[in-house]
């Protein structure tokens, strides 16, 4: 559980360059996205591993939000997939944990949806934004899970350097693909 962390940890953070002073960049840059949101792929898929195997899944979901999301600074805008009505935005990392891991009286709804049986998952990135020290991704994670049913979500990631230069997760949007056939009625269910 440490490797991982320290994984995620170091995929987040920005690399200096060493020369007779030390030289920082303060830009965020295309693969620093691609790499955090390869780690997001592999952390959704240990949580599920850590709780199949007895571990401490929720300990080892409340180090991966602490590491990847912003809820340091403030509010994170993070509109999770399968969430509806009052509980639909989760600007604290209470609500986050509670859409990943379930447990949480005052998320009833939340089963987790990070123990869904996810073995696999791919970020595919459609094009990025980046302005120095943000970025902005938008594009599709693919996740299977162990009878190699796939899902597609739509996601767009918005990303800031924290003070020690660590990427982090400021805006979380996911929702289903759009099916055109629906109706309203259908939506709901």
């Amino acid at each position: 559980m440490k490797n991982l962390i320290l994984g995620l940890a170091m995929m987040f953070a920005l690399t200096t360059v060493g020369f007779a002073q030390k030289v920082s960049n303060f830009n965020i840059t295309e693969q620093m996205v691609a790499e955090a949101q390869k780690a997001w792929c592999g952390a959704l898929v240990q949580i599920n591993q850590t709780k199949e195997q007895g571990g401490d899944y929720k300990k080892l979901a409340t180090e991966i939000i602490d590491a990847a999301y912003f809820y340091q600074a403030g509010p994170v805008l993070f509109k999770p997939t399968l969430t509806t009505g009052e509980q639909t935005f989760r600007m604290d990392k209470e609500g986050a944990l509670a859409y990943f891991v379930g447990g949480n009286d005052k998320y009833k709804a939340d089963n987790g949806f990070a123990l869904r049986g996810w073995t696999k998952c791919e970020s595919k990135p459609r094009a990025f934004v980046l302005n120095g020290d943000m970025a902005i991704s938008m594009g599709n994670v693919h996740m299977w899970n162990s009878k190699g049913e796939e899902t597609i979500v739509d996601k767009t990631w918005g990303y800031k350097l924290d003070e020690k230069g660590n990427l982090r997760i400021v805006l979380h949007h996911s929702s289903l693909p759009y099916k055109p056939n629906n109706t309203v009625a259908e939506l709901k269910k």
